[in-house]
């Protein structure tokens, strides 16, 4: 998971078009949707997007993307279950 914990926050930046975000200063815990980044309902519709084209991980429920983008640990964590689910 380290990896992805390095890779997303630039894949994020870069989605959402964040130019005055550091990759590297966004906590793994820090809250995502809602919180200093910026992030709202829209963003969130390009994050699932960007983690099913890069990951083929689907999110699929509003339900399941609040639990999922609560930060980019559990965000992480959810596609490396899903990946591991997928592989196997």
């Amino acid at each position: 998971m380290p990896n992805l914990l390095e890779e997303l926050p630039r894949k994020i930046v870069a989605t959402l078009n964040l130019p005055d975000i550091d990759p590297g200063e966004i906590d793994p815990d820090e809250q995502l949707v809602g919180g200093r980044l910026g992030i709202d309902s829209i963003d969130v519709l390009e994050m699932v997007m960007l983690i099913e084209k890069d990951y083929g991980v689907i999110i699929d429920s509003k339900e399941l993307g609040a639990k999922v983008f609560t930060s980019l640990r559990t965000l992480a964590e959810h596609i490396q279950r899903q990946s591991g689910e997928l592989t196997n």
